[in-house]
């Protein structure tokens, strides 16, 4: 399994058969083989997460088929691709040849996804994260620490090859809140830090304040745009 970060929370996920890219906005898309199957998700349609070049992809592949969350709207697609697209809501499970999709609620906007492809379980958060900030009420955080904590709970002892979290150095001091919590709720094998906003020693900082974690060797360590990294598939 050949995964690339493509920049800020954007990843492309390259299996035997089939492709995933994720939450592309900006960066260079690796060639894709027309051979194979192509996923585009979008979790949102925050600009950071959702551009329509992603559409362009169509003109020279006959097998890509996107997967938007519900906030993005119909008006977003073109309609010759329009048969192509599902909209997913959060709460749903979708099936679609080689893969099937579950979509967990966000904290913020759309959904984030949990996908199954050829034996592989690969999670993609876009922003369900614990986004507990300072200058934030009290109450305001007391119920996103709620809403988080709802939300996730689905992923609760779920084996997972791998997953893509937020890290975001916006955070300060609460940067970890997210992580820290997903890292004990699962099973996650390989975890790719996103949302960065190209602060990559946001992921030093992780591994240097937590020396003793059991979860420090599932960390992947990212330094910047276009990295390929391989993964060795798994054996369920």
């Amino acid at each position: 399994m050949k995964i690339t970060y493509i920049g800020h929370s954007g990843f492309l996920v390259e299996l035997g058969q089939t492709v995933l890219l994720f939450d592309y906005y900006q960066g260079e898309i690796p060639p894709v083989s027309e051979e194979k199957e192509l996923y585009v998700f979008a979790s949102h349609s925050h600009g950071d997460h959702f551009a329509q070049e992603v559409f362009a992809l169509a003109e020279g592949h006959a097998k890509v088929h996107y997967v938007l969350s519900h906030d993005i709207g119909k008006r977003h697609v073109p309609e010759s691709i329009c048969d192509r697209t599902v909209f997913l809501e959060p709460g749903l499970t979708w099936e679609d040849g080689p893969i099937t999709v579950e979509t967990l609620k966000s904290t913020d906007e759309g959904v984030a996804f949990l996908v199954w492809a050829e034996g592989e379980v690969i999670y993609h958060a876009g922003d369900l994260n614990y986004w507990l900030w300072e200058g934030e009420t009290e109450e305001w955080n007391r119920k996103m620490e709620e809403d988080f904590k709802r939300f996730i709970e689905p992923l609760r002892g779920k084996e997972i090859d791998v997953a893509f979290i937020p890290l975001d150095p916006r955070q300060e001091n609460h940067y970890n809140l997210g992580l820290d919590y997903f890292l004990d709720l699962t099973e996650a094998k390989k975890i790719y830090p996103m949302h960065c906003w190209e602060e990559y020693s946001i992921i030093d900082r992780w591994l240097s304040e937590h020396p003793d974690s059991p979860y420090r060797d599932r960390i992947v360590k990212i330094c910047g745009r276009g990295e390929e990294f391989e993964q060795e598939p798994s054996k369920g």
